[in-house]
C-alpha cells in the first residue's frame, strides 16, 4: 500500500497478543492454541446451527410453498451468495491488509485503506444491484423454466434482491475487518441468528401469504440489519473505522489488483463445483443427477469443518507471514493436523458403508446407484480440506494470482477429463474426474505454501505420509465385500489414528495442553 506520513503503529490487536507472546522465545503458546481453537468452535458453531435449521425447515417450506415456489427460493438464497462475488476480493483483501499491519504504517494510512475498501465494496454492490435489475426479464423471462402464473411474482423478488446486494457485499469487508482482530464471537453473534431467520423467517410469513414477493422482502430486511449490526460492531471494536469516512483514490488500484486475482478463483471454483451436474444432465438421463447430487451433498458438508477452522486461523496466518515465517509454518502444522483427525475419521465411515448409510438415509434404489460416487467423493473432500489450509496459507501471503492462474489452468483439463469418464463410467465418473481434478490441486496448493512457507519440503515430508496412510485405509474400507470385514478395518483404523495421532501427529506441547484441558474439564 502506499505510504503517507510515518507515525507511531499502534499496537497489535489484543486477540492478537494473545496467540502469540514477543520476546519470550515462544510461538504458538498454550494460551494461543485455546484462541485458535475458540474461534474455529464458533465459526464451526455459526455454521452448523443454521444448516440444522434448514434440515428441518426444508420439508416444511417445501410443503407449504410448493416446488416451484421453493425451486425460485432456492435461487434466491443462491443469487445472493453468488452475486457477493462481486466485491472482487477485497473482503478477503481487507482481512489480510489489517492483520498484517505492516511495519511504517501509520493508524490513519490504515484508516483510509479500510475505508477506501469499504467505499469501493459499495460501489461494487451498486454495480451489481443495476447488473441484477437489467438481467433480472431476461433470467425470468427466458433464462429460467418459470411458470408463466409465478413470472410477475418472481420479477418482483429479483427487483427486491437486486436492492439488499450493496449491504451484502458491504458487509463482507466489515466482516473481515472483524476477523482480522479476531473478533469471531462478534462475527458468530451476528451470523447465527442470521442464518437461522433465514430458514425460518419464510416460515414466519407463509401463514399470512405463500407469495414470495413478502417472503423476500424479509431476507432483505434481514440482510439490511445485519449491515447494521455489522456497521455498529466495527466502529466500536476496530480501530481503522472509529475515525471519519475518508477516501483515499490512490488506494483504490493497490486494494484491486490483490482482490482481482480472488475473484477469479471465486468466479472459476464455482464453474467446476457445478459444471459436473450440467455435464451429467448432457450426457445421461436427467435422473441421474439426482443420484450424483445426493451423494455430494451429503459428503461435501464436511467442508464446515475446515471453513471454521481456516476462518480463524486466517487472520493469524496473515500475520505471521508478514512478521515471522517460523510461526507461520507452526500454525500451518496446527490447522493441517487439526483437519485431518476431525475430517478423517467422518471420511473413513462414509466410505466403508456408503451402501449402508444411502440405503438407510434416501433408499435401495440410491444405495445401487451412488454408493461408487460417495466413496469416491469421500477420498476427494479428504485431500481437498488438506489442500484448503494450503489455500489459506498462498492468501495470506498476499499470493492469490497464484491459486487463480492455477484454477484457470485446471479448467479446460477438469472439463475434458469430466466428459470423457462420465461418458465412459457414467455418474462414478463424474466423481473420478472431480476427486482427480482436486487431488491434483492439492499437489500444487500444498507446493505453492511450501515455497511460500519457505520450508524447502518440509510439507511434504509431514503431509505425504500421512495422506498416503489414509488413502491406502480408505482403498481397502471401500473393496472389502463383507460388513463385518469393514467394521474390523474402521476399528483397527480408529485404534491407529488414536495411538498414531497421539504420537506422532501431536507435539509434546500439545498433548501437555489437551490433558491439562481433561483435568481441568474444560476446553
Amino acid at each position: 500500500m502506499p505510504r503517507g506520513v510515518r507515525t507511531q503503529r499502534p499496537p497489535p490487536p489484543t486477540a492478537s497478543r494473545e496467540w502469540r507472546r514477543r520476546g519470550r522465545g515462544e510461538h504458538v503458546t498454550e494460551r494461543g492454541v485455546r484462541l485458535l481453537a475458540r474461534n474455529s468452535l464458533l465459526n464451526l458453531l455459526g455454521q452448523l446451527v443454521p444448516m440444522t435449521v434448514a434440515v428441518v425447515t426444508v420439508p416444511a417450506l417445501i410443503g407449504q410453498m410448493g416446488t416451484d415456489r421453493f425451486a425460485i427460493l432456492t435461487l434466491a438464497w443462491m443469487t445472493i451468495g453468488y452475486f457477493g462475488l462481486f466485491d472482487l476480493g477485497l473482503g478477503l483483501a481487507l482481512t489480510q491488509a489489517l492483520a498484517s499491519r505492516r511495519e511504517g504504517e501509520s493508524a490513519e494510512e490504515r484508516s483510509a485503506m479500510t475505508w477506501t475498501a469499504l467505499g469501493l465494496m459499495a460501489a461494487l454492490g451498486a454495480a451489481a444491484m443495476l447488473a441484477l435489475t437489467l438481467v433480472a426479464p431476461w433470467l425470468v423471462e427466458r433464462a429460467l423454466n418459470i411458470p408463466a402464473a409465478l413470472r410477475t411474482e418472481c420479477l418482483h423478488a429479483m427487483y427486491l434482491l437486486a436492492l439488499s446486494l450493496p449491504c451484502v457485499i458491504v458487509t463482507s469487508g466489515l466482516r473481515g475487518s472483524l476477523e482480522a482482530y479476531h473478533r469471531f464471537d462478534l462475527v458468530n453473534a451476528i451470523r447465527l441468528p442470521l442464518g437461522t431467520l433465514m430458514y425460518l423467517g419464510p416460515l414466519l410469513v407463509l401463514p399470512f401469504s405463500v407469495s414470495l414477493v413478502p417472503i423476500v422482502a424479509l431476507l432483505v430486511l434481514l440482510r439490511v440489519l445485519a449491515f447494521a449490526a455489522h456497521l455498529k460492531v466495527c466502529r466500536r471494536h476496530v480501530p481503522e473505522l472509529r475515525g471519519a469516512f475518508a477516501l483515499r483514490p490512490a488506494l483504490v488500484v493497490p486494494l484491486v489488483r490483490l482482490g482481482s486475482w480472488t475473484t477469479i478463483s471465486n468466479v472459476v471454483s464455482p464453474l467446476m463445483v457445478y459444471l459436473d451436474r450440467f455435464v451429467i444432465g448432457a450426457l445421461l438421463p436427467v435422473a441421474a443427477v439426482a443420484y450424483y447430487v445426493t451423494p455430494y451433498d451429503l459428503v461435501t458438508k464436511l467442508w464446515l469443518i475446515p471453513a471454521a477452522l481456516n476462518g480463524a486461523f486466517f487472520p493469524a496466518l496473515a500475520e505471521s507471514i508478514a512478521r515471522d515465517r517460523r510461526r507461520a509454518v507452526e500454525l500451518f502444522e496446527h490447522a493441517s493436523r487439526a483437519v485431518f483427525v476431525l475430517i478423517f475419521p467422518a471420511v473413513l465411515l462414509l466410505t466403508a458403508f456408503a451402501p449402508e448409510v444411502l440405503r438407510l438415509w434416501i433408499g435401495d434404489e440410491f444405495a445401487r446407484a451412488g454408493a461408487g460416487v460417495l466413496r469416491w467423493l469421500g477420498v476427494g473432500v479428504l485431500v481437498n480440506c488438506i489442500a484448503q489450509v494450503a489455500f489459506a496459507v498462498i492468501q495470506g501471503g498476499r499470493r492469490p494470482d497464484l491459486t487463480a492462474k492455477v484454477h484457470m489452468m485446471e479448467f479446460p483439463l477438469y472439463v475434458a477429463a469430466l466428459w470423457m469418464l462420465v461418458r465412459t463410467y457414467g455418474i462414478t465418473g463424474a466423481a473420478m474426474a472431480w476427486t482427480l481434478r482436486v487431488a491434483v490441486d492439492a499437489v500444487v496448493l500444498l507446493g505453492i505454501a511450501d515455497w511460500i512457507l519457505g520450508i524447502s519440503g518440509a510439507v511434504w515430508r509431514r503431509t505425504a505420509p500421512m495422506m498416503a496412510a489414509a488413502l491406502v485405509t480408505l482403498a481397502g474400507a471401500a473393496s472389502v465385500e463383507g460388513l463385518a470385514h469393514r467394521a474390523l478395518i474402521c476399528s483397527g483404523a480408529a485404534l491407529c489414528l488414536l495411538v498414531g495421532g497421539w504420537m506422532g501427529l501431536l507435539r509434546p506441547a500439545e498433548r501437555a495442553l489437551i490433558l491439562s484441558a481433561v483435568r481441568a474439564r474444560r476446553w
